[in-house]
């Protein structure tokens, strides 16, 4: 099967050459597919193209989409999230956010997760396979076709661990500055932490795209090695203060500061000497700190911490000089938590 999604406009020139089309065929499907107004996925809808030449074109097997809607959340406050089955039946999830002035995709690199998070509940399942650089793109498409809006932030904080799909992960990072004209700095690689991962990636970002100025998002959750044990089974393989030396590294090597996530989890992580235990872990380090109200599930007994201790918790991290923000949980009242509309799916 050849997917035209993730194709540059040269791949595309090239295209249309190779079946004696002139260059600008080429650039007329790449402004097709990338046009969020343009709802109609099938290669013979390309209406501007002569109809043979899209004929040739379906009759090769060239394909934009290999994924349909399954099911539809819109949430309250405006997210919207879908289930989207692949042509192997398998499924995946991804979020349109929206506000006023922007539109974030929260997107899948895997299905399924094999890192087994204890607060999420995609990784209940285990992984089944990476997902190819077309299917983390057409995610993006749905979003804005659903929505009707161009997206304008990315974030990969979906299902699965994005670094154990770099390949494909920097190939999507480069069509989405390149095809959706999405700047680097707008796109969050959100990460549980591999070992060598980080290091590799920022080598492997020079080598795929020439720069490396997206924001990489470490989901930390802890602030010493105990607990996040507790809460990641696989941080038994990387030492805190090894994720904390490799990031360093990766700021120095790209010029870019680390985000850590900190799920606010009620009793397990969120008492006031945390706070101080995880300043003194990230202090002199060019980093900020995402700390996150709780999306509750129900395989996991997880409770959300108040609002009150939230807002003393950043307020100890203020003070050691912790660059800090807060974000609240977005389509609570629809299964927004990553893989909860998965799972309900599997079990109707």
């Amino acid at each position: 099967m050849k997917n035209l999604l993730g194709s540059s406009v040269k791949d595309l020139e090239n295209v249309a050459l190779d079946y004696g089309e002139a260059a600008f065929r080429g650039r007329q499907i790449h402004n097709w597919i990338y046009n969020y107004r343009n709802k109609k996925k099938n290669i013979d809808q390309i209406e501007v193209l002569p109809l043979d030449f899209r004929k040739k074109l379906k009759d090769d097997g060239f394909k934009v989409s290999e994924l349909c809607v399954q099911e539809r959340k819109l949430a309250n406050d405006g997210t919207l999230k879908l289930l989207l089955s692949t042509i192997d039946n398998e499924n995946i999830e991804c979020v349109g956010i929206p506000t006023e002035k922007r539109l974030t995709a929260c997107l899948s690199s895997q299905v399924g997760c094999p890192m087994d998070c204890k607060f999420c509940a995609t990784g209940k399942e285990g992984l089944k396979r990476s997902l190819k650089t077309s299917e983390i793109l057409d995610q993006i498409l749905f979003i804005e076709n659903e929505m009707n809006r161009k997206v304008t932030n990315i974030v990969f904080m979906g299902m699965g661990e994005p670094l154990l799909n770099i390949d494909a992960l920097l190939l999507s990072v480069r069509s989405i500055n390149e095809d959706f004209q999405i700047s680097q700095r707008k796109i969050t690689v959100s990460t549980v932490a591999v070992p060598k991962m980080i290091s590799r990636l920022s080598v492997k970002s020079f080598q795929f795209l020439g720069k490396c100025q997206f924001t990489l998002a470490i989901s930390l959750h802890a602030s010493n090695q105990k607990i996040r044990e507790t809460i990641i089974p696989s941080a038994k393989n990387y030492e805190i203060k090894n994720i904390i030396e490799d990031c360093k590294k990766f700021v120095k090597d790209t010029g870019r500061r680390v985000s850590f996530e900190y799920l606010m989890l009620r009793g397990v992580n969120d008492n006031l000497e945390h706070a101080y235990e995880l300043s003194n872990l990230l202090k002199g380090f060019q980093c900020h700190v995402n700390l996150i109200q709780y999306n509750k599930i129900e395989e996991v007994e997880f409770k959300r911490t108040s609002l009150k201790n939230l807002q003393l918790f950043q307020s100890i991290l203020v003070k050691n000089g912790i660059a800090v923000s807060s974000r609240k949980s977005r389509g609570l009242d629809k299964n927004a938590a990553c893989g909860q509309l998965r799972q309900s799916a599997k079990h109707k």
